[in-house]
């Protein structure tokens, strides 16, 4: 249950609406936007926010996902519902680019990772589990229309011969037509440079009226000015009533095609309307996913209970509109629970206590109509099966209502449906009428919340609701920092403690005279100045000692990070002890065994020289020499290998030190150093110079150095270039090759290059152009023809004086990818049209 019925207005939920509309890509997902409710089943909200969330993931992760045409043709489908109706070529048009997106989105969500063979999108993959994608009716309209949206002339073999025939009719007339002109001519009935033109859809010959009668046929019509008649030569009328009947049987076999192909899609009508809806979500889930990208917003940890445990949350609202002029939201941290259920906040006017509530309000509003919301990772959400809100002044003439009758009102609802599932927010609680009564009655209601044990927030300057809520479980004091110093409020919750409302401190700041306020506080005794007083000097000590305590948790984990570092560093001094030990040892053994072959060699050479004295005292000088060069390499082997440990150890230290010296380093120092730096290294670029761009392998050469910027030649190709983004390298340039071109072509380039394709209309009218415009005009037309390959255009540009006409196809010698240009044919304009065929 939502009270009362302009809730979301109450808390500006009808403007997220409207942001959520802006970013749908068709009616489909507006309607699912308008139609977005709130929600108390745990699982429900939580597959939804899933969905969201896993939609941010492909829009971060994934470029190819197909958002292209997302048309809402359901009220088409609806009425060829009726039998005989039919789609038309743009309808069917529609249809078919819609159903490739539906069928390529499903395909999209439902693949695997090659890794796991699990769908990274599980939760929009059960979305698009039993979607139909439709490929043979996809195929259907292939086979009727062309890629452009016209129907292809195979679309049925009837079709195809009414175009053969009026094709070869057309040209008959033309040939026609033209051997009229020539004799009419030769005969001086008609000027020279008069063309064909068309008059109601029929081939004339323009002619002056007094020679009109010698030239036989149907006049048509008459210029504007009446120094011009058309005349349809009685030879082509005829001919020209034939292509009127073949139009006429071309567009019966058009509506004939398009009503069988609507006739066999009627049956599967309510299947694929189906996936229409599947279509409005996704973009129902797209703009929420958009949207919340816009808030940074993210999912909660959310729990099937009721608890309110949020660190760093901001109002979206008040988030988008500060950003506006470069300012931030001082974020809400509030926690409600089990043993605080209700929160009683109060402090001075405009200090934020409103916003609070609202930023509570449109939140969790949000979080249970499937949204993501602005706050940090670690908070935790629940789910509330009512809310209510009381807020803002609901006077009615109409219903007899005064402001304080309106707050009874809706006290009166809270009190009968609330339960222990229900979130109550109340602003400026038991206002609008005398305080002592307004407190009393204000005070009976909240024990009546309270033993409901119903979760809340509640607003108030009254001090015996903060005294109730220090005297009672479940119920909390909250204040809204106010800085006496600066006279300004800090927009800051703190739960604990109640706030004052700083009356005399404010009016002292707006100037009120010091002996209206020296009045004012003797009415209201010195002991209420007091309480105020002691409750602010509690509120200062208490901000205080938090500083100093957060002050010591951040000392405390920074010594523990210090501890835990030397502890490792400790480690891999023992680790690297025992393995230089381990390898002495291993020498050791080594040297043992020399030292045991030497003195195999020993005795035996006694013992081959039958033990001389001389000889064997020489044998034994030689074996206690070698001893103790051995044992003098082991150990300068081993003090080497341990000091070379130390010294790699001492490196590394001094390279943590020199890091995090440059972390606390003074920013200004840091610029100047690198300031320095880059001037050091830019005064080695001079002309002649080899340099490349930082972050590409194209070497160039310096041609010329001018202030901060250098003149560079990359092959053949000269520019200009910031010396900062230039670096110095021995490389030499490559020689340009001109045998090759890039082939690469942006997957963005080329949709970019369908999209203009699928636009671009092969005809351009410039009558009426000043002879500039016109140019341009068509300078901008044949540019786009040749980009998109088009082989022939037309360009309309009237008979008249003739000027447009010379000026236009001037231009068109100069244009390299023109290959020809030539007049119409007459039946088609003749002069009046100029045909360009493109390279």
């Amino acid at each position: 249950m939502i009270y009362p019925q302009n809730f979301e207005q109450k808390i500006g939920f009808d403007q997220i609406r409207q942001l959520l509309k802006e970013k749908c890509l068709s009616t489909l997902g507006e309607e699912r936007v308008t139609n977005m409710t709130f929600s108390d089943r745990f699982g429900e909200v939580e597959e939804r926010l899933e969905q969201v969330t896993e939609f941010i993931r492909i829009i971060r992760e994934e470029d190819n996902f197909p958002a292209q045409y997302f048309f809402d043709v359901r009220p088409s489908l609806k009425r060829i519902r009726v039998e005989g109706m039919y789609l038309d070529e743009q309808e069917l048009f529609d249809l078919r680019r819609s159903l490739e997106t539906i069928r390529d989105i499903v395909r999209f969500l439902q693949k695997e990772n090659e890794e796991d063979n699990n769908s990274p999108y599980p939760c929009l993959k059960r979305l698009a589990g039993d979607i139909m994608a439709f490929p043979q009716l996809i195929g259907k309209i292939n086979n009727i229309l062309s890629p452009y949206g016209k129907i292809k002339d195979n679309a049925s073999s009837e079709l195809a011969r009414i175009r053969r025939e009026l094709a070869s009719t057309m040209g008959s007339i033309s040939r026609s037509l033209n051997n009229i002109l020539r004799n009419a001519q030769s005969e001086g009935i008609v000027d020279k440079d008069v063309t064909p033109t068309i008059r109601d859809g029929r081939l004339v010959i323009p002619v002056v009226p007094a020679l009109k009668r010698k030239l036989k046929g149907i006049v048509h019509d008459e210029s504007a000015s009446g120094k011009t008649v058309f005349i349809e030569p009685a030879e082509v009328v005829e001919a020209n009533n034939r292509i009127r009947e073949l139009e006429g049987d071309e567009r019966r076999e058009i509506i004939r095609i398009l009503t069988d192909f609507s006739g066999q899609l009627r049956p599967s009508i309510p299947d694929v309307l189906l996936s229409y809806e599947f279509l409005a979500e996704i973009d129902f889930i797209r703009a929420k996913a958009m949207f919340a990208e816009q808030i940074s917003g993210l999912k909660p940890a959310l729990e099937n209970k009721q608890i309110l445990d949020w660190t760093m949350a901001v109002h979206p609202l008040l988030q988008l509109s500060l950003a506006k002029h470069g300012k931030k939201v001082v974020p809400l941290d509030i926690e409600l629970n089990e043993k605080q259920r209700i929160l009683v906040i109060s402090g001075p006017n405009a200090g934020g206590k409103s916003v609070c509530l609202k930023t509570v309000g449109i939140l969790q509003y949000m979080l249970q109509c499937g949204l993501l919301i602005p706050m940090h990772e670690r908070s935790h959400a629940g789910i509330f099966s009512n809310i209510f809100i009381d807020i803002g002044d609901e006077q009615s003439l109409e219903d007899d209502l005064s402001t304080y009758s309106s707050h009874l009102t809706n006290m009166k609802i809270m009190m009968k449906h609330c339960n222990e599932c229900s979130l109550i927010l109340i602003d400026e609680f038991g206002g609008g009428t005398e305080p002592q009564i307004g407190g009393a009655i204000a005070e009976a209601v909240l024990k009546r919340f309270n033993e409901k044990l119903t979760f809340g927030i509640i607003t108030t300057h009254y001090q015996n609701l903060k005294h109730f809520a220090e005297d009672h479980e479940g119920v909390v004091n909250g204040a809204m920092l106010y800085d006496r110093h600066l006279m300004q409020a800090l927009f800051q919750l703190q739960i604990g403690n109640p706030g004052s409302s700083f009356a005399v401190e404010i009016a002292r700041k707006i100037g009120l005279p010091e002996d209206v306020i020296a009045d004012a506080s003797e009415i209201v005794g010195s002991e209420y100045i007091n309480a105020d007083k002691y409750l602010q000097d509690i509120v200062r000590d208490k901000r205080y000692w938090e500083g100093k305590r957060q002050t010591i948790r951040q000392r405390e984990k920074q010594m523990e990070e210090t501890i835990e570092r030397y502890q490792t560093e400790i480690e891999d001094l023992r680790k690297s002890r025992k393995e230089i030990l381990r390898k002495a040892k291993e020498d050791a053994d080594i040297l043992m065994q020399e030292a045991n072959a030497r003195i195999e060699n020993t005795i035996r050479t006694i013992k081959e020289v039958q033990a001389e004295k001389e000889k064997t005292r020489q044998v034994r000088k030689e074996l206690a020499d070698f001893r103790e060069s051995m044992e003098t390499l082991a150990n300068k082997e081993q003090e080497e290998k341990i000091v070379r440990q130390m010294e790699r150890l001492a490196e590394k230290q001094n390279r943590k030190k020199e890091k995090k010296n440059r972390k606390e380093q003074n920013p200004q120092t840091l610029a100047a150093q690198q300031t320095r730096k880059e001037t050091e290294r830019t005064a080695v670029i001079t002309p002649g110079c080899h340099v490349k761009m930082k972050g590409q392998a194209s070497v160039g050469e310096v041609m010329e150095v001018n202030g901060k910027n250098a003149t560079v030649a990359f092959g053949n190709i000269k520019t200009t270039v910031k010396l900062e983004r230039l670096e110095c390298t021995n490389a030499q340039p490559k020689q340009a090759d001109t045998s090759t071109k890039s082939t690469y072509i942006s997957t963005q380039t080329q949709d970019s290059m369908y999209e203009k394709k699928l636009n671009f209309k092969q005809d351009i009218d410039v009558r009426g152009m000043r002879g500039d415009e016109a140019l341009q005009a068509v300078t901008y037309f044949i540019d786009d023809a040749i980009l998109i390959g088009m082989s022939r255009v037309r360009i309309l540009h009237g008979t008249g004086t003739g000027i447009l006409r010379t000026l236009i196809r001037q231009y068109l010698q100069t244009v390299p990818g023109v290959r020809q240009f030539a007049d119409e044919h007459i039946q088609f304009g003749g002069a009046g049209i100029t045909v360009v065929d493109l390279n």
